[in-house]
């Protein structure tokens, strides 16, 4: 259990990764978003959020877990609870990262802090990511991830709120397992929820194949900039409220304050429960 751990030292831990940004994945993603851009090619912008595209940890199939995911231990904590999400991040673009370049990721474990839920116990890791073309800083981060113990059949699953049933803007998403494998692949995420049906129901007990959180996040600001083709995001913040399978389509909704520069944006499940809440803004 947790408590025997002091996990605590690995706070401030850090590691860097170095990457020349190449095209193809962008042009991958584009593809996979039914996005019609212009063919990404060096010097290009980096879309918003692309970025997670790159700076991937690669590990040797045999270090993998039953999951899929690496195993415990290296640079994050070595929890010792089954079931890891990203909840969600917070986000700043502060200057454009250019396919073609030659970028640095650096990331920091900022905190660790067990709690205790309703549905049992919890560990929450916040993690810092700086991106730096150079010495200039163009993109900061702070990506929350929380691990869970197993459901217990005793313990009932609290109902997820209710989505916004007003939006300026919308889009229905059909989530097929094509859709969930290409994200998988572009991110070398090997977590066998995302593409192993009979794995998350037989033995992770989902209805489905699981959407991914960053994907969810990836749609949301694309939504973002089909509205809004030629703004520049300066912020974006999000936080994961419910799972989405792909037994069933799901929409993403945005709308504009007042102010005409900050956007909420949500992902809305079929039977109306808040999937993921965000925020943007544009300069």
């Amino acid at each position: 259990m947790t408590e025997t751990l002091d996990l605590t030292a690995w706070i401030g831990r850090s590691e860097t990764r170095s990457e020349r940004i190449a095209p193809f994945p962008a042009n991958a993603l584009a593809a996979t978003l039914n996005r019609d851009d212009p063919v990404y090619v060096d010097g290009s912008h980096l879309p918003p959020l692309w970025h997670w595209l790159h700076f991937l940890p690669i590990y040797k199939l045999s270090d993998a877990g039953y999951d899929g995911h690496a195993a415990l231990g290296g640079f994050l904590p070595p929890v010792p609870l089954p079931r890891r999400m990203w909840a969600g991040s917070r986000l700043r673009f502060i200057e454009p990262l250019r396919i073609g370049h030659a970028l640095r990721k650096v990331s920091t474990v900022r905190s660790v802090a067990p709690k205790e839920g309703r549905t049992g116990q919890l560990v929450f890791v916040t993690v810092g990511h700086q991106v730096f073309d150079n010495e200039t800083l163009c993109v900061e981060e702070e990506h929350d991830i929380v691990y869970r113990e197993a459901p217990r059949p005793s313990v009932p699953v609290p109902p997820p709120p209710a989505a916004p049933d007003s939006w300026d803007f919308a889009r229905d998403i059909h989530p097929d397992p094509v859709m969930l494998f290409r994200y998988s692949a572009l991110t070398f995420n090997g977590h066998r929820i995302h593409y192993d049906q009979p794995f998350c129901v037989t033995t992770e007990g989902y209805e489905g194949l699981v959407v991914h959180g960053p994907l969810l996040a990836t749609l949301l600001l694309d939504l973002l900039r089909r509205e809004k083709p030629e703004a520049i995001v300066e912020s974006f913040e999000f936080r994961a409220m419910s799972t989405v399978f792909d037994t069933t389509d799901f929409s993403v909704h945005g709308a504009a304050e007042a102010d005409g520069k900050t956007f909420r944006l949500w992902a809305r499940r079929h039977d109306g429960a808040l999937a993921m809440q965000a925020r943007a803004t544009i300069a």
